[in-house]
C-alpha cells in the first residue's frame, strides 16, 4: 500500500539550507521520551528534498514555527556557531494568561534533565543565565469565569529570547505568573481546560514566528517568517471583539 508523503510548508530553500514551518505536535527528531511517535520533522524534510538534512536548532514538540536545517555538515557547523554565539535573532509570539506588561526577564534556569535521555548527564549543574524581552501587543477580557476569576484575561505578546535554554520561554512566562496558554508542563490546568472547552484550542499558543540570520555561505541577511497556524488565527479572530486596548 502506497501512503501519501507528508509535506511541510517551505519558508526558504537554496542549495545550502532549508527552513520549514513546523506544526504544533510534531517532534524535530526521534526522542527516547516520545518513543511511540512515528513522524519527525527531520525525516519529513529529508524525504521532501531527497537528501540528508542536519538539525542546527530545535523547537519543542508543541511549539510551531520556523525550523531551520542545513543541507551539508559544513553549513551545519557554521549555523551552529551562529546559534552558539547568539547572532541569530528569534522572535516568538504567544498568548498568555492574564494581563502583563512590557518587561525584560532576567531569571537563571537550572537545566532540566530527563530521567531517561539524560541519565548519564551531570545532575549538579548550576543555574544558567537566561534573558527574555516581552512586549505586549494586545490584551483581551473574555466574559467567562475561569477558576476564581470572574472573567478571563489574556495577553498576546512578542517574546525575544537572548539565550537558548531548554523550555526557556515557557519557564520564564510561568516564573512571572503569566504562563502560555495550552502549556501542559508549566501552565495553568484550569486555563488550559477553558481554552479547550471555549475555543476548541488544543495546542500550545507559542510560535517561532521570525528568525533573522546571516546566510552562512552567501553572507546575505535572511529573514525567515512563519505565518500563524489556522488554529491560532481562528483563536485570535474570536478574541478580537474582546480586545481591550
Amino acid at each position: 500500500m502506497i501512503t501519501e508523503q507528508r509535506i511541510l510548508p517551505i519558508i526558504y530553500r537554496d542549495e545550502h539550507i532549508i527552513a520549514v514551518n513546523k506544526p504544533s505536535g510534531l517532534l524535530v527528531h526521534r526522542s527516547m521520551i516520545d518513543r511511540h511517535e512515528t513522524e519527525f520533522a527531520m525525516q519529513i524534510v529529508r524525504d521532501m528534498v531527497d537528501q540528508h538534512v542536519y538539525t542546527v536548532h530545535r523547537l519543542d514538540k508543541p511549539t510551531s514555527g520556523v525550523l531551520l536545517f542545513a543541507l551539508s555538515s559544513e553549513v551545519a557547523r557554521l549555523l551552529s556557531e551562529q546559534f552558539t554565539e547568539q547572532t541569530i535573532t528569534k522572535t516568538y509570539h504567544a498568548l498568555l494568561r492574564g494581563w502583563t506588561e512590557d518587561q525584560h526577564i532576567d531569571y537563571a534556569l537550572k537545566e532540566k534533565l530527563d530521567k531517561i535521555a539524560d541519565k548519564k548527564a551531570r545532575q549538579d549543574k548550576a543555574a544558567q543565565s537566561a534573558q527574555t524581552d516581552l512586549k505586549v501587543l494586545h490584551r483581551y477580557t473574555y466574559p467567562v469565569a475561569v477558576g476564581r476569576y470572574p472573567q478571563a484575561r489574556l495577553s498576546w505578546v512578542e517574546l525575544s529570547p537572548h539565550s537558548g535554554r531548554k523550555h526557556q520561554l515557557r519557564r520564564h512566562m510561568a516564573h512571572i505568573r503569566h504562563p502560555i496558554m495550552g502549556d501542559t508542563s508549566h501552565g495553568d490546568g484550569k486555563q488550559n481546560k477553558f481554552m479547550r472547552q471555549t475555543f476548541n484550542f488544543n495546542d500550545l499558543a507559542l510560535i517561532n514566528s521570525k528568525m533573522q540570520l546571516v546566510h552562512p555561505v552567501t553572507q546575505q541577511s535572511l529573514s525567515l517568517d512563519a505565518p500563524l497556524s489556522s488554529e491560532l488565527v481562528q483563536l485570535l479572530d474570536t478574541l478580537q471583539p474582546f480586545q481591550c486596548e
